[in-house]
């Protein structure tokens, strides 16, 4: 069942927001919305991360500091539609090869001098 809590968050999908974009996306939230996901995450999940990155910009607010334009609505970083896969590509990759084999045919091995059968 869902939280009620959660849907009335002032940054939708919160839960879910990796911590460097939750850093950049709290920077548009004013001081009454900062204490209410510092309570949220307190009660909750309470990740030491997120709790500290939270006090320090409330405490910044408190002192004066404005919020800056932003949007908390917007796209997460992971969701843009960019360039996705890996960067290697057949003409960048390297040639196959094979390990090394231990021994080749016209070099037997020798016997132990000091065993005994």
């Amino acid at each position: 069942m869902a939280d009620p809590a959660h849907n009335a968050l002032p940054l939708p999908d919160y839960d879910h927001l990796p911590i460097g974009g939750l850093e950049s996306r709290i920077r548009s939230l004013g001081v009454e919305e900062v204490e209410e996901l510092l309570a949220y995450e307190r009660s909750h999940a309470d990740r030491l991360p997120v709790t500290e990155l939270l006090a320090a910009r409330l405490e910044q607010l408190q002192s004066g500091a404005e919020p800056t334009s932003g949007d908390p609505g917007a796209l997460r970083p992971e969701q843009t539609q960019g360039r996705t896969g890996s960067p290697v590509s057949p003409a960048t990759s390297p040639q196959p090869f094979s390990p090394p084999p231990h021994g080749t045919p016209d070099q037997r091995g020798k016997p132990k001098g000091d065993r005994t059968q």
